[in-house]
């Protein structure tokens, strides 16, 4: 925690020099409990590559599992536009031009915020020839997965985010 330092969007930050550890991750989401992160739809909009992740109480997730996701380029795509309001999401990875990609819509809700979504569909394309496309079902309401955004540091290009499972996780732009 010592490498803690402020500010963040509006005023949250996360050690510059280094991935920031479990624990940094808790006590900006213990401030974010408290005073909100202060993220904005428009802050959001970009392609976020999955950097590190942790389990609930903060432990590394195994090497092996983050180093899986970072080679297969996991990454969370959101775009929008603030006047009507709405985001669309997406989840891919990638195995050289072999991509699982997940689309659908998401919402901010709440001041910490939570990013609520659900996916509408999944694709597997070959390059530019896709090989498989299906709808989903839609989750009941009470189910619907969400990210509860912790902060984004937008000099470093940082959004952490705990999952509805528990785990957190951090992306880069």
């Amino acid at each position: 925690m010592a490498g803690l330092r402020l500010p963040m969007i509006p005023t949250h930050s996360l050690p510059s020099d280094s991935l920031p550890s479990g624990e940094d991750l808790l006590a900006l989401e213990r401030q974010c409990r408290r005073s909100g992160s202060g993220i904005t739809m428009a802050s959001l909009i970009g392609t976020w590559r999955l950097r590190a992740t942790w389990s609930r109480d903060g432990t590394p997730a195994p090497a092996a599992s983050a180093a899986l996701l970072r080679g297969l380029g996991a990454c969370l795509i959101l775009s929008g536009e603030e006047t009507d309001g709405a985001l669309r999401i997406a989840n891919q990875v990638n195995l050289g031009s072999l991509r699982l990609r997940f689309d659908g819509e998401a919402e901010l809700t709440g001041r910490r915020p939570l990013l609520m979504f659900s996916f509408r569909s999944v694709r597997l394309s070959l390059g530019t020839l896709t090989l498989f496309e299906r709808g989903l079902p839609q989750p009941d309401a009470r189910r619907m997965p969400f990210f509860a955004l912790i902060g984004l540091d937008r000099e470093q290009g940082r959004l952490s985010a705990r999952g509805r499972g528990g785990g957190l996780a951090l992306w880069m732009r």
